[in-house]
């Protein structure tokens, strides 16, 4: 029989298929050759594919041995997009049958082969500055940066006004979404290690724009308020930069307004006139002296003595 089952391109075969990866991983488990009645029925396989009305079939790379009654015939694929895909053709034959039947082929990726990378889900494909105007991000349902709001979460301020009010708000961060917070500021563009930090004069914690926030992170962090530094964004107390509140501008610098004119420092010297205009003017100069001679000579036939 030559009759061809065709399953799917990319999912059937998943045993091959892991067959296939461990021979690329250089594994050393070894499976018997398969029997010649499998191993010669090339031209079998390959027809199994073309009566499909694949016509993207390369060179034929080999034979494997599923068990000891299927072998799988191995061609390269050449459709464009698919490099270093392989046609996997399987044959049977009962250990006492005198033919081979095709019981199904199907495309899959060899060793080389250009594959999709492995698929994350949307929830980890996320991340920071993803969102846009009119997205909506909810939290998973079991976010360990949330916690109930009616449940203590270690920050004294809140849990106070959550007693006195009863429950407030539904849910409130946790400490370990504090924590985390609390690390991302600090190692952040705005927390003490920065270059700009290092090159201040002072920190925000001294500066009157600096905004402390409130609850556990009262003590570390804050929202700078000065509109010409780091306007609404959250600071730690240690960051700092050039337009902190008691900056003063440095004293007896003068400015270019006032600033004297120093005419010693400049040297006055004639330069030569270039080659071109020296070569133009003794030509000139040569032409007057000549127009000059002309007018002054006598004539040939007259006295030079009796020349005025």
């Amino acid at each position: 029989m030559h009759a061809a089952q065709h399953g799917s391109r990319t999912a059937a075969l998943s045993g091959l298929y892991g067959k296939m990866e461990n021979v690329s991983a250089g594994t050393t488990q070894t499976l018997p050759a398969p029997r010649p009645i499998l191993a010669e029925a090339v031209d079998l396989a390959r027809s199994a594919l073309l009566d499909l009305g694949e016509t993207s079939i390369g060179d034929y790379l080999g034979v494997s041995t599923e068990d000891e009654t299927a072998a799988t015939h191995r061609f390269a694929a050449t459709m464009p997009g698919y490099r270093g895909w392989q046609w996997a053709v399987v044959l049977a034959a009962a250990p006492a049958a005198d033919e081979v039947t095709v019981s199904e082929s199907v495309l899959l990726p060899g060793p080389d082969a250009l594959i999709a990378p492995e698929w994350v889900p949307w929830d980890q494909r996320i991340r920071p500055g993803d969102l846009g105007p009119g997205d909506l991000l909810a939290p998973t349902a079991h976010d360990e940066r949330l916690v109930p709001g009616f449940v203590a979460n270690g920050d004294p301020e809140i849990d106070e006004v959550a007693v006195e009010i009863g429950l407030g708000r539904k849910q409130v961060m946790s400490l370990d979404g504090r924590v985390d917070a609390a690390q991302r500021w600090h190692d952040g563009d705005y927390g003490p290690d920065t270059e700009m930090a290092k090159a201040a004069v002072s920190v925000c914690g001294l500066c009157g724009f600096y905004l402390p926030l409130a609850g556990s992170l009262h003590n570390a962090f804050g929202v700078c308020g000065n509109e010409f530094a780091m306007d609404g964004r959250v600071v730690h107390t240690e960051f700092g930069c050039g337009a902190h509140s008691d900056t003063a501008l440095p004293t007896g610098a003068g400015s270019p307004a006032y600033a004297a004119f120093d005419d010693a420092a400049v040297e006055v010297v004639t330069l030569a006139p270039p080659r071109s205009e020296a070569a133009a003017a003794s030509g000139t100069d040569a032409g007057q002296a000549a127009q000059s001679a002309e007018t002054t000579a006598p004539p040939a036939d007259q006295d030079p003595a009796s020349s005025p």
